[in-house]
């Protein structure tokens, strides 16, 4: 068999690097970019109200959203509570709903309970000093 010689690449100047060209419109391009991304990323630093007061704000909307949410739940498993107890034919089932009836009914009146402190209580005691 014979060996095929292969043709290899000749280099102008073997010791030198090659020269990089950068183009002018990529670099301002890039600039530009630099500059929009860093006035889009830089928020104001004002607020309109203080952080207590947010604070406040979100917290009430989320006690708002659990009180939804648990006596829409509190509803139907109440309601299922007593269909087992009104159709069941077993006593241990009779006594099991009415003891799941009677918990729903504690923890859902416990929930609206804190509302009410957080509601009509907390504002009396504003800035440690009872103003009731």
């Amino acid at each position: 068999m014979k060996k095929l010689k292969l043709p290899q690449s000749k280099r102008k100047d073997v010791g030198s690097t090659p020269q990089r060209h950068f183009s002018v419109a990529k670099l301002a391009y890039m600039a530009f970019l630099c500059i929009t991304m860093s006035l889009v990323f830089s928020q104001p630093a004002f607020a309109a109200t203080d952080v207590w007061s947010k604070s406040k704000e979100i917290m009430q909307d989320v006690y708002t959203q659990i009180m939804a949410i648990s006596t829409i739940a509190a509803i139907v498993t109440a309601s299922v509570a007593l269909l087992l107890m009104n159709f069941s034919r077993s006593g241990r089932t009779v006594d099991e709903s009415r003891a799941w009836l009677k918990r729903i009914c504690i923890t859902w009146a416990i929930l609206n309970g804190l509302g009410f402190i957080m509601a009509y209580v907390t504002p009396l005691f504003a800035g440690g000093q009872w103003t009731g």
